[in-house]
């Protein structure tokens, strides 16, 4: 199968073309609007590319899913925003061609995807990057101001009044009640959680002392499944409180966090900062890209709960159809085009020139075994 280059596509109808399999966007692309795809490598004949993983992807999943699929004939990707953990698990048993996943492989799942890609090279590529906003439902409070210790408290359960005067401290115009706070995390094993407790373990590591881990450590208060879920279940409380990919946030509060000597609030070019600023991980071959998120930084404007989200393939299948589908798709999300799409719809943080050009010269090495 061979890949046909598309001029720019812009202004294709997405009606129908936006539910992901088993879970869609929770904010439809408006139609009128469109998704463009510039430039946009398609494979040949078209056919159906699987993925599963992050539901922290779902929206900006969306937006690729209607440019790509609008832009190449016969193409369809189906992907199941069932988690990370759910999405590497998928990959590693071979039920889907690629995951999104919220947290690299480890050593342990790099051997096994390894196996899976029949001894290839199992790459992990950064696609989406988006902060985590601590996000919190508070009848008549619309923001606060909250410090890596005092949010690490909050959620292993040792401040548990809103009123606290570790929360009233860095809050002093804010009129706090004198009610519970209900902590919300994550049913599901998740890459957002591993983003997240690895922030609270990195920048407040008294308040924190759990392992760092994509399964929540403690017992919860209330627990939800997916993005989504949380959302839900935060939205259907009162003074509750919890973590998601910024992306979901919608109309509930959120807290600006303690940076040195400030509180930055999240936004996509406070997210790129630590990113840019963070080192590749130790261990990376030329291909992988994964890369080691710096939350202790103390430098003015940089948001530090940040996930970087990856795309994980097989740098060799076995099928032709599907090197050329995933190699397709894998060079749109990576696109400029790509990237600000994701940024359009979800508000996440557009990958860099230098960073895109680095990621591209892996995706153009996948190819199917001979």
């Amino acid at each position: 199968m061979k890949l046909s280059k598309y001029g720019t596509f812009a202004g294709v109808a997405l009606a129908g073309t936006l539910a992901l399999s088993a879970c869609g966007s929770d904010q439809a692309v408006d139609p009128a609007d469109g998704a463009a795809a510039a430039d946009v490598e398609c494979a040949e004949g078209g056919g159906t590319l699987s993925g599963a993983g992050a539901s922290s992807q779902e929206n900006a999943m969306a937006a690729w899913k209607a440019a790509w699929e609008g832009a190449c004939e016969g193409a369809v990707l189906e992907y199941d925003s069932v988690g990370s953990g759910s999405g590497r698990s998928q990959f590693i048993d071979g039920a889907v061609a690629f995951a999104g996943s919220d947290a690299a492989l480890d050593e342990e799942e790099t051997a096994q995807a390894t196996e899976r890609c029949a001894g290839s090279e199992v790459v992990n590529l950064p696609g989406y990057v988006a902060p985590i906003a601590v996000t919190f439902n508070l009848e008549g409070v619309d923001s606060l101001n909250l410090k890596p210790e005092v949010i690490a408290g909050i959620f292993n359960q040792e401040i548990t009044k809103w009123n606290d005067e570790a929360i009233a401290a860095d809050n002093p115009d804010v009129e706090l009640p004198d009610s519970d706070i209900v902590p919300v995390n994550r049913s599901d094993e998740s890459g957002t959680t591993e983003n997240f407790a690895a922030y609270l373990a990195a920048a407040a590591p008294d308040a924190w002392p759990h392992e760092v881990s994509g399964d929540w450590p403690i017992d919860p208060v209330e627990a939800a499944q997916g993005s989504s879920g949380v959302v839900s279940a935060i939205e259907g409380g009162e003074g509750t409180i919890g973590y998601v990919d910024a992306s979901h946030v919608g109309e509930l509060g959120t807290a600006a966090v303690g940076v040195g000597d400030e509180f930055v609030e999240y936004s996509p070019e406070a997210a790129a900062a630590i990113v840019d600023a963070s080192p590749a991980r130790e261990g990376n071959t030329e291909n992988d890209h994964a890369v080691e998120l710096d939350y202790t930084t103390d430098e003015a404007g940089v948001y530090p709960i940040v996930l970087v989200s990856y795309e994980v393939a097989c740098l060799e299948y076995a099928e032709q159809a599907d090197a050329d589908l995933v190699r397709s798709f894998l060079s749109y999300v990576n696109s400029e085009s790509g990237q600000q799409a994701a940024a359009d719809e979800a508000g996440s943080a557009p990958l860099s020139q230098e960073t895109r050009d680095a990621i591209q010269a892996t995706i153009d090495q996948i190819s199917a075994g001979a």
